[in-house]
């Protein structure tokens, strides 16, 4: 988490080796299992549609798309976005788009899920962006945010993240995340994952 948040050029020169970190590209089998498992938990049936919003290489929405979920994902970096088409090819339900997950450019009230990982803290204003996530959804509508503490001294506390959904929304629970099998080994920090439905 060493990156300027909110440098897409310095997002462009780690998309090469971004898929390294066990819970990036999900190359490990356990790995990717426990990550679907956890988002196929909170998610409403396929093919619900996402909005996978700072989506990096994509790795979540080609996972979803997998299972037959309609997603669109969202991210300021070109390289990112470019290594996301790369690993989807033309197969899948699956759109990329670039632009600033803080104001994605996507159509309001048209998604069943807004999904987020790691990417929240990073924002100039996460309350208003949270609004225009919120936005984007259809009446009854998920918000699916996975975020964290982390030991370098970046991210957000779980508290503070419940009480920034909980300014838009009045329907809001918190899960911790401490199953090494998400992260590919033991961590020491707070991990976490908050649901919000409409």
């Amino acid at each position: 988490m060493g990156l300027t948040e909110r440098d897409p050029e310095a997002w462009d020169r780690e998309a090469a080796t971004f898929d390294d970190e066990p819970d990036h590209g999900l190359r490990d089998r356990a790995t990717r299992q426990a990550w679907r498992a956890l988002l196929l938990e909170h998610l409403p049936p396929a093919p619900a549609r996402v909005a996978d919003l700072g989506c990096g290489t994509g790795t979540l929405a080609l996972l979803l798309a997998e299972e037959g979920y309609e997603v669109d994902g969202v991210d300021f970096s070109p390289e990112m976005v470019a290594a996301a088409q790369r690993k989807a090819g033309d197969a899948l339900p699956l759109r990329f788009a670039l632009g600033d997950a803080s104001a994605p450019p996507l159509p309001a009230g048209t998604f069943d899920v807004v999904l987020s990982r790691h990417v929240l803290w990073a924002l100039p204003d996460p309350s208003e962006a949270l609004a225009r996530w919120i936005s984007l959804l259809r009446p009854g509508g998920r918000l699916l945010l996975v975020e964290g503490d982390w030991s370098t001294g970046a991210g957000l506390a779980a508290d503070r993240t419940e009480a920034l959904v909980r300014e838009h929304r009045d329907t809001v629970s918190v899960r911790h995340l401490p199953d090494p099998l998400l992260w590919g080994g033991p961590i020491s920090d707070e991990r976490y994952l908050v649901l919000s439905l409409g």
